[in-house]
């Protein structure tokens, strides 16, 4: 694809300069897969990224890619684009799942095992998600990542924490909590939802959109009118992470019940 159709393709979808520069070395990885005519993959892509990846992959109709994170509803994901009878299988994917255990091990918050993986000096891109159990925890990192892990992380914020290899037969499963938020709107605006959210008026949702501190399924928009569904995720600068859960039913004045999820 020449740059002027990628620059078309990144002003249609609304793309930052870095934006613009993650799809050129998506297209690189094109190219390499090309030349080498073998599966090339990224590192570990957020949420937002790997929308990006999949948009522009469809945009230049490229049949051969997958993403996969470790488990099934990864959120952080790796893409491999690879020739076309050279489909790799979830296991050829660069990453490693490690587990940490210990009598403290289920109760650390996420952000306390991400920041004592990247106090090693591991970098965001090398990590995965990390999913927390009753009693262990559990990170998908790359190769490297996890042995460094492994090899020498034995505490996880004040708690000390026993890291190793997961074995092969444990199965992922993400357990997010939330808290429930119900109210009526008066539609399904992202004004509307937004206040709901976050207990605010209308009119301070619109302030907070407008400012482009909202980001509606990974993506920013300034578009306070823009109609919501069940599934959409929320989430606003600051405040939080939201899905709206369930919109449907009227009240006698007309308004739509609705819930709204927070993630805690």
């Amino acid at each position: 694809m020449t740059d002027g159709k990628k620059r078309l393709f990144a002003s249609a979808e609304g793309l930052s300069r870095d934006e613009e520069l993650f799809i050129s070395r998506i297209e690189d990885l094109r190219v390499r897969r090309d030349k080498c005519y073998e599966p090339c993959y990224t590192q570990f892509l957020s949420e937002r990224e790997a929308m990006i990846a999949d948009k522009y992959m469809r945009h230049v109709r490229e049949e051969y890619f997958r993403f996969y994170g470790g488990y099934e509803g990864a959120q952080r994901v790796i893409l491999c684009v690879y020739p076309e009878y050279a489909e790799p299988q979830w296991e050829d994917f660069p990453l490693k799942t490690v587990e940490f255990s210990g009598r403290m091990a289920g109760t650390l918050t996420h952000r306390e095992y991400l920041g004592a993986i990247m106090s090693m000096g591991i970098e965001r891109g090398l990590t995965g998600d990390i999913v927390i159990g009753e009693d262990c925890a559990y990170a998908v990192l790359s190769p490297v990542a996890a042995e460094l892990a492994v090899s020498g992380l034995d505490k996880v914020g004040r708690a000390g924490v026993k890291c190793a290899y997961a074995g092969d037969g444990v199965k992922i499963v993400r357990n997010d909590s939330f808290s429930e938020i119900n109210g009526t709107i008066a539609s399904e605006r992202l004004d509307c939802v937004t206040g709901l959210a976050l207990n605010l008026s209308r009119a301070k949702a619109a302030e907070l959109i407008r400012s482009g501190a909202v980001s509606v399924n990974h993506s920013v928009t300034e578009n306070v009118s823009v109609s919501l569904s069940e599934g959409d995720v929320l989430s606003v600068r600051g405040h939080g992470r939201f899905i709206v859960s369930a919109i449907g039913g009227k009240t006698r004045r007309d308004r739509i019940h609705a819930t709204v999820k927070k993630y805690l």
